[in-house]
């Protein structure tokens, strides 16, 4: 596999089983998981292995067939979005979701230039990754970034939130006219609805809103990269509902098909139309009728089981309980997210210089005590917890109270 392929941990797992929100190792050992977004609905959910064992038992073929189980799908996909987004593009990864979401911009509206944020990830292809850790004022072709709107590291100390908000704001409408100076010609802005790869840091409120409405004015198109965000994870089914913003594009990936590589875009009729006229776009893997089945499986699993509700009930606690610890420790310098996606900003007391061995520490030291946990972030030094959505009450204890002997043993 080449040298340098990564893995986790200084002394890396093997897995070999998994149910619901636990993971077991080679040796039996078993882990809490609270790291995994793509078993969204748990490890070896037994509605989505029979809906996937059911139609792999069937019959599965690529898209240029007519199937009613993948018509049926889609219906279903665009039918959880605003009105808006009405028509869908289905692929196998959130990289290329991201790719096909650029085209219909960049199609749609006839012009090349795209802003993301200073800090983000959007995938690895050779198109979507010139959007990755782009700082601000760098020059990529067709790609400009803004800053990462914030409020625990703000662009500019001693700034009301209402103050924060318009500094955001008029650096947008700036590198919008940038852009069109360059002679790149402004497409759209691209956004991770809760800035998710960005460390779930809190917008100064009303900025999604207001950058959508300033995007709109200047003739872009807003892409809402719902990858980690959607299907339930905020505490909405959507990341953008979360935000309170209203998209043109929105991308999906990750937890689609809890484990069978699904991705999709929905748009408009008008944007997909165009874009299915404009490119002859094809994919051996997507739309397929496995792929329908297991994202039919998970919507299912969803609404049936109201996960939805679940998950902001059981995030929300959470959170309050983690609030309690960090009177006790500075390190935790600021702890926010929505829903089953909380971050924890490790820092060095008394500053908000983040500590990136110190979370590196937590990591480690929850595995150590039976719980898969991450870190991620602009400074990588923001743990990350964001488990399956079935993670409830009793699974939080158990979590809690490994973090708190973890953090305890940190401050000796």
């Amino acid at each position: 596999m080449g040298l340098g392929a990564p893995l986790f941990y200084d002394d890396p797992i093997q897995l070999v089983r998994g149910e619901g929100v636990w993971l077991y190792d080679a040796d039996g050992r078993r882990y809490l998981d609270l790291y995994n977004n793509v078993p969204s609905v748990g490890h070896a959910n037994p509605r989505v292995v029979e809906a996937i064992a059911g139609q792999a038992a069937t019959l599965n073929v690529h898209s240029r067939y007519l199937h009613e189980g993948v018509v049926s799908y889609v219906e279903r996909l665009v039918g959880l979005h605003h009105d808006g987004l009405e028509s869908a593009v289905l692929a196998c990864s959130g990289t290329e979701a991201v790719e096909v979401a650029l085209m219909i911009a960049r199609g749609a509206t006839g012009n090349r230039g795209v802003i993301c944020t200073d800090a983000t990830y959007h995938g690895n292809s050779a198109q979507v990754a010139r959007l990755t850790a782009l700082p601000v004022g760098t020059r990529r072709t067709g790609v400009r970034s803004i800053s990462t709107p914030q409020r625990y590291r703000p662009i500019e100390p001693g700034l009301t939130e209402a103050e924060l908000c318009e500094r955001h704001l008029a650096q947008l409408e700036q590198t919008i006219a940038a852009l069109e100076a360059d002679g790149e010609r402004f497409a759209g802005m691209i956004i991770c609805s809760i800035l998710a790869n960005e460390g779930l840091p809190t917008a100064p409120a009303g900025w999604f809103e207001r950058a959508a409405e300033i995007v709109h004015d200047a003739g872009g198109l807003v892409i809402a990269d719902e990858v980690q965000a959607g299907f339930a994870r905020s505490g909405s089914w959507w990341g953008y509902e979360t935000s309170g913003f209203r998209p043109d594009i929105v991308c999906m990936g990750k937890p689609m098909g809890n484990g069978m590589p699904l991705s999709g875009v929905v748009a408009s009729h008008e944007l997909v139309s165009g874009f299915r006229h404009r490119h002859r776009y094809f994919n051996t893997f997507a739309a397929s009728p496995m792929q329908a089945a297991a994202g039919m499986a998970v919507i299912d699993e969803i609404s049936d089981r109201e996960l939805v509700v679940h998950v902001a009930g059981v995030g929300q606690r959470l959170r309050t309980r983690l609030e309690e610890l960090q009177a006790d420790h500075p390190e935790m310098g600021d702890i926010r997210g929505h829903g089953l996606f909380i971050g924890i900003d490790w820092v060095r007391p008394g500053t908000t210089e983040p500590d990136v061995a110190g979370a590196a520490d937590v990591v480690e030291g929850l595995k150590r005590r039976g719980v898969l946990i991450g870190k991620a972030g602009q400074h990588r030094n923001v743990v990350k917890i964001r488990p399956p959505l079935v993670f409830d009450e009793e699974h939080a204890e158990l979590f809690l109270s490994a973090f708190a002997e973890t953090v305890a043993g940190a401050r000796i």
